[in-house]
């Protein structure tokens, strides 16, 4: 049987990485965080340790450095080895680059760069229940009253709700009757009126979401990042980074599944001839091959367009749906079949499709990266 090669699986700095993660057993690992879920403190820290933590993230700040399409590959590979669970961990970093760019040194000395080295859990609150995925509707206040903000709202479906130690949460900020916009601020998660609550999810439940209650909270003025009004810009600017990166991850998940299931067909018998001589199981599954090939290339073709600094935001948005909806198609083809024992627990595409299922709504749903893709095709005035 051959099956088409990885990509990047020539790449020395990619073959560097997959080596340092197989030796964290990450696979085992998030099928054990499945069933009872904690934030892996012990893992973290050897990423951090193995330099697996930031590799996009610029040098100056502890991270690789690495070229966008490099990250991406490698990203592929971690999500190929042991799912989205360690591959997402992985891209923290990036997902927290509003304070690694914007964040004052001393911030970035206390939080981001001890997030780098998998010491300090930095988390990311924007969605609230009235406003879901309209960031202008945020009605989370940050008032100022003299040399401190106060917070006052709830934030929801906050991954590391109970975990994180410190947060970079998106508020209204106002000083006096004046609405100053929306604005990022680095809030540690152990201060007082700091309340969080667990929901249980679908998948991923190792990143133990929930809401967190900010009653009266007080924080230091320098503790804002960056200016006053500008978090939209900056959580732009790296949503169509993470969305593109994220696509790489759900489809490095799904090659995984598909490979198992393509050698499980070519093994299996069924009404004396192999599952593979069933034309309602083969062909399936090589339009599948087919779809990830493709989406990969989409994925591929946008990172190096951001890499090169170009405007990709519809193009990262159709990227993460594409392969969203790729990876799901090629799970649930794993699931079926590999008949009873795929719908089970004993193999591992149940979870993988219940982990990528978040992809069709996390950082930005479905719906949501069709609106943005349209609007490059018909700008607004």
């Amino acid at each position: 049987m051959r099956l088409p090669s990885l990509p990047g699986a020539d790449d020395p700095v990619v073959t560097e990485i997959v080596e340092a993660a197989a030796r964290l057993a990450l696979g085992r690992r998030s099928a054990e965080l499945d069933l009872a879920p904690e934030f892996p403190r012990s893992e973290f820290r050897a990423l951090g340790t193995a330099g697996l933590l930031g590799l996009a993230t610029a040098t100056e700040h502890g991270g690789r450095g690495l070229p966008l399409p490099r990250v991406a590959t490698a990203l592929f590979h971690l999500a190929y080895l042991g799912g989205t669970t360690f591959a997402k961990l992985s891209l923290q970093p990036e997902f927290s680059s509003v304070l690694g760019d914007h964040g004052s040194g001393p911030l970035c000395d206390r939080y981001y760069r001890p997030l780098l080295r998998g010491e300090c859990l930095v988390g990311n609150q924007v969605t609230e229940p009235g406003a879901g995925a309209d960031a202008g509707g945020l009605a989370l206040r940050a008032e100022r009253s003299g040399d401190e903000f106060v917070l006052r709202g709830t934030k929801s479906e906050v991954a590391f709700a109970q975990d994180a130690d410190a947060a970079i949460v998106y508020a209204r900020e106002r000083t006096g009757s004046t609405d100053l916009g929306i604005s990022a601020f680095l809030v540690p998660q152990h201060l007082p009126g700091v309340t969080p609550t667990i929901v249980p999810d679908l998948g991923e439940r190792w990143m133990r979401r929930g809401t967190v209650v900010y009653d009266g909270v007080r924080i230091p003025l320098d503790h804002r990042i960056g200016e006053a009004g500008a978090a939209f810009g900056y959580l732009k600017r790296e949503l169509t980074r993470e969305r593109a990166l994220l696509a790489a991850i759900y489809l490095g998940v799904a090659r995984a599944s598909w490979e198992e299931t393509v050698r499980h067909v070519g093994e299996r018998t069924a009404f004396g001839r192999p599952l593979a001589a069933q034309q309602a199981v083969a062909f399936p599954l090589v339009e599948d091959g087919a779809r990830l090939d493709a989406a990969w290339m989409y994925a591929e073709r946008t990172i190096a367009s951001i890499a090169e600094g170009a405007p990709a935001d519809g193009s990262a948005a159709l990227s993460k749906w594409m392969a969203v909806e790729t990876a799901l198609g090629v799970l649930d083809h794993a699931i079926q079949f590999h008949g009873g024992r795929g719908y089970s627990k004993a193999l591992p595409h149940e979870q993988r499709w219940r982990d990528v299922r978040s992809g069709a709504i996390a950082h930005g749903p479905s719906e949501i990266m069709h609106v943005v893709a349209a609007r490059e095709l018909w700008p607004r005035p």
